[in-house]
Formats: structure tokens, C-alpha cells, sequence
């Protein structure tokens, strides 16, 4: 038995985590009554708990605060930078000084509290159901005079009720300090202060390099705050000659909050529910890429709605437009035509945005905001200005001088803060230009619509005869008249050609019909592509096709020759692809015939600049919406050619993105945000492509894509062996003795992964794919976690053909251009 009760003895001695209160202690200690480890407090409401603790697997003792309710989240930190290694140890007040004394077992102080310069009689040290320790003297008249508390102290997190900032009497700052890691609560790298230069704004940093700001108070609130409601809790934020400060109170007495720096160096606000056993976070700085400090450099604004995401201010180019081109933002932007100081130079009004950061400036509380102008105007080192305090109309004045740096949208517009960018002569004429074609359109609008409506009437007495008069006419008349920009083949010729459409000229079969080869009368080779009545596509995507692939020529689209109307009759007539589709060249075990790796980039190149023509440099910006490895098709000399436009849709001038609830495609293929929500733009080509050049590296398709390790399709492999710089290994092993550029494939694996990233926004355009591609001096992003990153079950494996008809009704008609 007494084996049994030494080794239960050393077992509570070992455990290096929080215990319960002990001896009956309550929530305050006295002089007589020093706290020793084992024992700990307990805040009247029994809502906090003090006390000796070791976090994680580490030996040492620090005294600590931390949440009563499990899970025990320590909140505030003593001897951080000194713990205890010889516990144990106590906490006491002393009895000349008035302060709180940390002591080891030898009686040396590791760690003691500021003094107020004040002795008390009587004091105690208290724990309050706010979380604040504080020492105090023990009587009624006096409970509330703290000689001190650790609420002027934080460690990493800010309670309800404590403040982040400065009292200006005494000099003392108040500021959050992450831990080193979860075993160590010492100072760690990153910081959350209230920066007081010019205006207030709270700065998160890493040791001197600024990470996140929220923008300078302007009156009403920090600039780079979009302007929200909380019912949850109520910020306020205080500057006064004597106070400079934030801080919040919670409004819901059933709900904890808390602010805490983890120790990646991000602020979370996190929230507890009584009686939950989890911390939810409601959001953590920064927030979104654009919250980054300087992420689009200088002179550049951030706009999370933006594609890209950086875009240079009015009368600004890129420093570096190559840089641009891959994604590479840092070295900003400059002017496009410099300051003179000359009579013409004016201000560009910025509205909705974070104002620039204090590094550069002068601020005068009492100048009006027309004042302000003219001394900005008049100091030829002036770059913007802007009202400091927007209250009742805007007064005081801000200005900048030299670059402006970390200016970003806000996400709710709609605020009273207003920013001035200064601009050359140059720039001034050309917006006063911009303005005069503007104001000239609206005189032709308006009168043209006084002239529209004068002839209404007419107009909707002849729409009238004409529509009685109309019949329904032959529908091969009617169709030529749609497609008369292209050369119409008669029935004979095409029957002819295709020895009147016999099985042994049909070289395939899809969703639009069946595909024939055919000779005409010139010796020239062509593929009948024939609509048939069951068609899984119709005449729509029949008319699609037609009416895009004529408006489009390039050397990476396949040809479209001409089409052919008779009766019911749909036909479309290709040049003929002698290699069939890349499919056949770099899946399966019956592969034509292996690719060299030289080969393999020249047709992701032709793909690359093939998507580019159809996004960009066309007459009409093209989406194709099923781009796959079946639907590129490979001439005699292996140059790709993008086929099947049937899907396709032209985008309007300034036109991004669109929305549809008939999400067609092809699985394995498909972007997340036109799977889940219908969303399609450019970038919905870029996550297809993506796709494609993994494949073409790999040889093994995205959809069905299997490994002993793991269930993740072939991006999420490839993402895995890039994180463990074992990307090469995806490579399909055919070319193993061509592969003489790793450093080419690896590119080519790093531009895939960024096209395959989740969000569209940091997905490049194929403008920037190009670049990437063929320039290998190029700095390329890291790319984020893929799409889909998610392992497959048995159950997504069994629904597969399911998925397969709901995004590709025309699946196997990309394949039917193909020679036999």
C-alpha cells in the first residue's frame, strides 16, 4: 500500500498542466498568505484561474492566467522571460514595497511587478472576473485604487476591458507579444502595437518589419477598417492628450471573446459559448492577401475584387512589367509622366480606400481641407493629401510625401474618407479628355434617344406587317442565312467524299453525332462532323461553333473549312488531324507512342498560346469551357490544335465573369467556382489547362488517378511531391531517358499548380502563362493548395459516372476530329 501511494504521489507531482485549487484558496492572497505552487485562485465568478503552469511538454513553471472552463486557454503570463526551473516556487507580495514577487525554492526573485512608488497598509493581490490580477489595499474606500494590475501588462492576448496602446502621463505602452511556440511563452518575434506618429493606427510587426496595419485613425474610425456592426462585442477607441488606446467590451453575458497573437504572428478574435468546450475564431489579421503590408508595393492599390489583385494608382505604370506579368507585385509602380511642379498639375480623387502609411508626412489638425489642397500644390515634394478627421465634414490636414505605400480597397464602401493623389500636366489633360468624351456620349445618348423616340411608332407599325407577313420557310434557307460568312459544301459533295457516310469512313462518335473522314474532288482531306436528330449537344452548340470558329483563325485552332445545310442536315467540315487527339499520345497502357519531353512542351506551348488568342488577342474574347487532353488534336507535324467550341462563349467588353445554371464540362477538368456555383470566366480555362499540362507531364489523367499512399487525384499528388521538393517524380516514366532540363519540368509542374489553385484571383492569366513558360529568368509565385484538395472515398469513386453525365454531356464528342 505504500508502494502504491508514493507512486500515485510522484504521478500528480509530474503532471506538468493546470491543477485545482487547494488549501481552500479564493481569489485574493495576502501578505501572511503567499500563493505556492499546487495552489491557485480563483476569480469570484469562477470564471478565471491563477496559478503555477507548465505548457505543453515543457518542464519549466511560469505563473500564469488562464480560462477556469476547459479547455484551459492561458491568457496572461508573469515570469515569461524567467520561469522557474527549480520549482517549487511562490507568489508574494512584499512587505516594503507594495509589489508582486515571484520566488524560487532558494527565495530568489525571478520575477517582481512595476511599482507605483505607493506602500500600502494592508495590501492583497486579487483575481477579478475580467481576468485582471491586480494589487490593491484591503478596504472598502480604497478596493478600486490599483497599485498595480496585469491588465497594463499583456502578454499575448487582450481581454474585455484591457487596452492596446499608450497612457501618455506615464509613458506606459500597452502591446500583445507572441509566444516563441507552444511550449514556451517567452517574447516571441511578432508584436500588435498602437503606433502614435502623426495619427493613431494599431501595426503588426515581425522584430521591425511591418506585417499588417489597420490605417490611421481619421475621427471615426482606422481608415483600413471596412466600417461593420458587431453584436457580439463594442470597440472603442480613445485619443486624448492623456490616453492614446483601443479596446473592447463584450455585449453578450453568455459569450467569452478574446483577442490573441498566436505565435505564427496573426491576431485572432476567437469566441466561446458558455458551456462549449471550443474556441471559434470570428476572423484574424490579416485577413485576406490585400490586408498584407506593401503587398501590391509602391504606388500600387490592393482590391480583393481586382483580377489581378494589384493594379497601379491614376498616372502610374509597373517599375517592372515583367515582374507584373508573373504575378510579382513588390517593386510597385511609377509615375508615367514625373512632377514638374509646373501650372496644369491637379488631384485625382481616391475614394474607398486605406489611406497610405505615416511614413513621409505632415499633418495640421487645425487647416481646412481647401488649405490643405493649396499646401500640398504649393510643396513641390507633395504627393496626396486627405482630411485627417472626417467628423462633421472633414478638417485638419494630411499630406504625403514620396512613394505611397499599402493603400488597398476596403470591402464595404461607402465612407466619408477621401484621398487626393497628385498628378502631372500630362495626366490632367488626359482625364479632362476622358471626361469630355464622356460628357459628349451622354449628349448623343440623349439625343439619339429623343430621335429613337420620335420614330417609335413607325417602327412598331412595321414590326407589325412584318411579323404578320412572316411564315415559317424552308430551314435550310433560313440556315444558310445564318452561317453565309462561311463556304457551304452541298449534300452530294459531302456524301461523295465520305462514300455516302459509310461505316468504314466513320472514324468516331460523340455527343454531337457521329464524325466521317472524306476525300472531296481536290484530293483534299476532311473531317464531316454530322449533327445527328438524338444529339446530345443540338443546334445551338452547332450555331456556337459555327459562328465563333469562323470569326477565328490561329495555327493552335483547329480549321473549320466550311459547313453544309440541306433539310435537317448539319454538318461541319474540318481540316482532317492526321495524329487524332493528345489522349491517345499520353494515357494508358495502350499509348500510340511515347512523347519525348521536347515534344510534350512544344504542345503545351501551342495549347498556352492557343488559349491566349482565344482570351485576348482575338476580335472577341473566347471561353472555351471544355478544354481537355481528348480536345486537343495533333496535325501531321504533332502541332496541337483546340477543338469542340460548342461549349464556348464570348464575353462583352469589360465583361469578367458570368453566371449560368447549366454547368457543363467535364469532370476532372472543371474549376471549383463553375462546378459549385456557376461561375466562369478566363480563369475557368486557366484550372483546365493546368489540369491538362499535369497530365501531359505525368501521363496519367486527373479523373480516376490512384496511389498506394494516398486517395488524392493527380493535382493533389502532384501538390504533395511539390511540398516534399519531390515534384520530379510525377514525370511520366516513358520519356525517363529524354528528360535532359529538369529544370524546364519543374517549371512547367510550378505554372500547373498555379493554374489549379482554388481561387480564381490567384490562379495567372495566360498571358502570364506564356511569360512563365518561355522565359526561364522569370520569378515564378509559390503556388497555394490546389482545388479539390481533398481525399476521394469509396463512395466518390462509385459515383463517378453520375458526376461524368451531370459536367460532360458530350464527353466522348471531343474525340471524333480525329484520324483513324
Amino acid at each position: 500500500m505504500k508502494c502504491v501511494a508514493l507512486a500515485i504521489l510522484l504521478f500528480l507531482i509530474s503532471i506538468p498542466i493546470f491543477l485545482k485549487p487547494v488549501n481552500g484558496a479564493d481569489d485574493t492572497i495576502s501578505l501572511a498568505q503567499p500563493l505556492t505552487d499546487r495552489m491557485t485562485l480563483v476569480s469570484s465568478g469562477q470564471i478565471f484561474e491563477l496559478g503555477f503552469f507548465s505548457p505543453g511538454s515543457s518542464k519549466n513553471r511560469y505563473l500564469g492566467i488562464w480560462y477556469k472552463t476547459t479547455p484551459h486557454v492561458v491568457v496572461w503570463v508573469a515570469n515569461r522571460n524567467n520561469p522557474l526551473t527549480d520549482f517549487p516556487g511562490e507568489l508574494a507580495i512584499s512587505s516594503n514595497s507594495s509589489q508582486l514577487l515571484i520566488r524560487n525554492q532558494s527565495k530568489a526573485i525571478l520575477w517582481s511587478s512595476m511599482s507605483s512608488g505607493r506602500v500600502a497598509k494592508n495590501p492583497v493581490a486579487q483575481l477579478l472576473d475580467t481576468g485582471n490580477l491586480v494589487l490593491r489595499e484591503n478596504d472598502s474606500v480604497n478596493s478600486e485604487l490599483y497599485l498595480w494590475q496585469s491588465f497594463d501588462y499583456p502578454s499575448d492576448t487582450l481581454l474585455s476591458g484591457m487596452k492596446l496602446g499608450w497612457d501618455l502621463t506615464t509613458g506606459l505602452e500597452r502591446y500583445l507579444t507572441s509566444w516563441k511556440s507552444i511550449d514556451d511563452p517567452s517574447t516571441g518575434d511578432f508584436t500588435y502595437k498602437m503606433n502614435i506618429t502623426g495619427l493613431p493606427q494599431t501595426i503588426l510587426a515581425m522584430g521591425s518589419t511591418r506585417q499588417f496595419r489597420s490605417g490611421p485613425w481619421n475621427g471615426v474610425r482606422f481608415s483600413g477598417l471596412s466600417i461593420a456592426g458587431d453584436r457580439v462585442f463594442k470597440s472603442s477607441s480613445v485619443f486624448t492628450k492623456n490616453e492614446s488606446y483601443y479596446m473592447f467590451t463584450t455585449i453578450v453575458k453568455s459569450l467569452h471573446t478574446r483577442v490573441t497573437m498566436n505565435t505564427s504572428g496573426s491576431p485572432q478574435r476567437l469566441i466561446l459559448q458558455n458551456g462549449s468546450t471550443e474556441w471559434n475564431i470570428m476572423y484574424s489579421v490579416p485577413y485576406q492577401r490585400c490586408d498584407s503590408y506593401g503587398f501590391c508595393g509602391a504606388n500600387g492599390v490592393c482590391g480583393v475584387n481586382n483580377d489581378p489583385l494589384c493594379k497601379c494608382l491614376e498616372g502610374f505604370i509597373p517599375t517592372s512589367p515583367e515582374e507584373w506579368q508573373v504575378l510579382d507585385w513588390s517593386n510597385g509602380c511609377k509615375r508615367k509622366n514625373p512632377l514638374k511642379c509646373q501650372r496644369g498639375e491637379g488631384f485625382a480623387k481616391l475614394d474607398g480606400v486605406k489611406l497610405p502609411d505615416l511614413l513621409e508626412f505632415w499633418l495640421n489638425k487645425s487647416m481646412d481641407i481647401k488649405e490643405c489642397k493649396e499646401q500640398c500644390l504649393n510643396n513641390c515634394s507633395c504627393t496626396a493629401y486627405a482630411d485627417s478627421d472626417i467628423r462633421g465634414g472633414g478638417s485638419g490636414c494630411l499630406m504625403w510625401f514620396g512613394d505611397l505605400i499599402d493603400i488597398r480597397e476596403l470591402r464595404v464602401k461607402g465612407s466619408d474618407q477621401k484621398m487626393y493623389l497628385r498628378l502631372s500636366a500630362a495626366d490632367m489633360k488626359l482625364i479632362y479628355n476622358k471626361k469630355k468624351k464622356k460628357k459628349m456620349l451622354k449628349m448623343v445618348i440623349v439625343i439619339s434617344t429623343t430621335s429613337g423616340m420620335c420614330l417609335l411608332l413607325g417602327v412598331i407599325f412595321w414590326c407589325t406587317i412584318c411579323k404578320s407577313r412572316k411564315r415559317v420557310r424552308g430551314s435550310s434557307s433560313q440556315s444558310k442565312n445564318d452561317y453565309i460568312e462561311l463556304p457551304m459544301f452541298d449534300m452530294a459533295t459531302i456524301a461523295a467524299a465520305t462514300n455516302n457516310f459509310s461505316d468504314t469512313s466513320r472514324i468516331g462518335e460523340g455527343g454531337f453525332g457521329p464524325v466521317y473522314k472524306g476525300n472531296l474532288s481536290t484530293g483534299q482531306e476532311i473531317a464531316v462532323k454530322r449533327l445527328s436528330k438524338d444529339s446530345g449537344q443540338g443546334l445551338e452548340e452547332f450555331k456556337n461553333e459555327v459562328v465563333l470558329i469562323s470569326k477565328l483563325q490561329h495555327r493552335n485552332l483547329v480549321g473549320l473549312l466550311g459547313c453544309c445545310i440541306e433539310g435537317e442536315e448539319r454538318m461541319l467540315i474540318y481540316e482532317y488531324m492526321y495524329n487524332k487527339s493528345l489522349n491517345h499520345f499520353i494515357f494508358g497502357e495502350n499509348k500510340n507512342g511515347s512523347l519525348d519531353w521536347k515534344k510534350r512542351f512544344d504542345i503545351i506551348m501551342g495549347i498556352a498560346r492557343g488559349l491566349l488568342y482565344l482570351h485576348q488577342d482575338s476580335k472577341l474574347q473566347i471561353i472555351h469551357r471544355d478544354l481537355k487532353a481528348s480536345n486537343i488534336l495533333l496535325d501531321m507535324n504533332m502541332n496541337p490544335k483546340i477543338s469542340d467550341f460548342g461549349l464556348a462563349r464570348i464575353f462583352g467588353g469589360g465583361e469578367i465573369e458570368t453566371k449560368t445554371r447549366r454547368i457543363v464540362g467535364t469532370y476532372g477538368y472543371i474549376s471549383p467556382e463553375y462546378a459549385v456555383d456557376g461561375n466562369f470566366s478566363i480563369k475557368s480555362d486557366v484550372f483546365s489547362f493546368g489540369v491538362v499540362l499535369l497530365e501531359i507531364i505525368s501521363g496519367k489523367r486527373n479523373r480516376g488517378f490512384s496511389h498506394s499512399d494516398h486517395h488524392h487525384n493527380l493535382l493533389g499528388h502532384a501538390w504533395l511531391l511539390w511540398n516534399k521538393e519531390l515534384a520530379l517524380e510525377i514525370k511520366d516514366s516513358s520519356m525517363e531517358e529524354s528528360m535532359s532540363i529538369e529544370s524546364q519540368v519543374l517549371r512547367c509542374i510550378q505554372v500547373g499548380l498555379l493554374c489549379v489553385q482554388k481561387f480564381p484571383a490567384d490562379r495567372p492569366t495566360m498571358a502570364s502563362v506564356v511569360v512563365m513558360l518561355s522565359n526561364e529568368r522569370a520569378e515564378l509565385p509559390w503556388p497555394k493548395e490546389p482545388a479539390f484538395f481533398l481525399e476521394r472515398s469509396s463512395i466518390v469513386e462509385d459515383t463517378k459516372s453520375r458526376e461524368e453525365e451531370l459536367y460532360s454531356p458530350n464527353e466522348t464528342s471531343t474525340t471524333l476530329l480525329e484520324g483513324r
